[in-house]
């Protein structure tokens, strides 16, 4: 397993992963909200969660609350827990599925709900690269470029899909909670189908270039370039899983 490295400790993506959740199905939205972020990479593998009380506090749940949804993270694999000196919660990333079952996976979909999803995902990513040109400081661009330089740097599909996937919650991560929010639930939803196409290295390389292009125009303030070319990354990677799909 290939850990993505952890992303700025302050950037929106991550203040995200610990505001307040829900008030409906306190647990499940703590355990959603956490696995999420964990299967995206914006917390690292190892990575110490903050203390109960204080984890507690800033997802506005009670503790017990949070210890039963610490529980079923670690039922899921995706947190482990030490005891003693230095002990706490700490985060594990999990394993992708080898290449067979990420097709099993990707059989599930048809290709008219792939065509659907890549839509969607463009619209999010589009609208968010355009807010981002109107709003984001440049100091808020970093977590941007740190991504995309380590895509354009990573060798296995495992770490490549994670920062994918980072890129496009990072982007908008400085424009609403809400976009942030639906970014993350549909990342979880696509899951772990973009290894299989970004396994490739001339498209992960075009990828890479594409997101730093995205990076150009948000600093330019050219809010059509940006949605646009986030439009079409996201479109291009939907329709090679098409293609992919359609041989399977």
């Amino acid at each position: 397993m290939v850990a993505v490295s952890r992303p700025d400790t302050d950037g929106g993506a991550r203040r995200a992963v610990f505001s307040p959740v829900d008030t409906r199905a306190r647990v499940d939205a703590v355990v959603r909200r956490i696995g999420d972020a964990i299967e995206l990479g914006l917390l690292a593998d190892g990575e110490q969660l903050p203390g109960e009380s204080e984890l507690a506090g800033r997802l506005g749940v009670s503790t017990v609350t949070l210890r039963e949804a610490l529980m079923a993270l670690r039922q899921r694999g995706l947190v482990t827990t030490r005891r003693g000196r230095g002990g706490g919660s700490f985060v594990a990333l999990p394993e992708v599925p080898a290449d067979d079952r990420l097709k099993d996976r990707l059989r599930a979909w048809s290709t008219e709900e792939l065509r659907d999803l890549g839509d969607r995902w463009a619209a999010l990513s589009g609208a968010a690269a355009r807010l981002a040109a109107g709003r984001t400081e440049p100091a808020g661009l970093e977590p941007l470029r740190r991504t995309a330089r380590e895509l354009a740097r990573a060798v296995d599909a495992a770490a490549r899909g994670r920062l994918y996937g980072r890129f496009h919650v990072e982007l908008a991560a400085a424009q609403s909670a809400r976009l942030i929010r639906e970014q993350v639930a549909l990342q979880s939803e696509v899951g772990a189908l973009p290894c299989l196409v970004l396994a490739e290295d001339a498209y992960r390389e075009e990828v890479a270039d594409r997101h730093r292009r995205v990076v150009a125009a948000v600093q330019d303030g050219a809010g059509e370039t940006a949605g646009a070319l986030a439009e079409r990354c996201v479109r291009e990677s939907a329709a090679r899983l098409v293609a992919v799909r359609l041989t399977l």
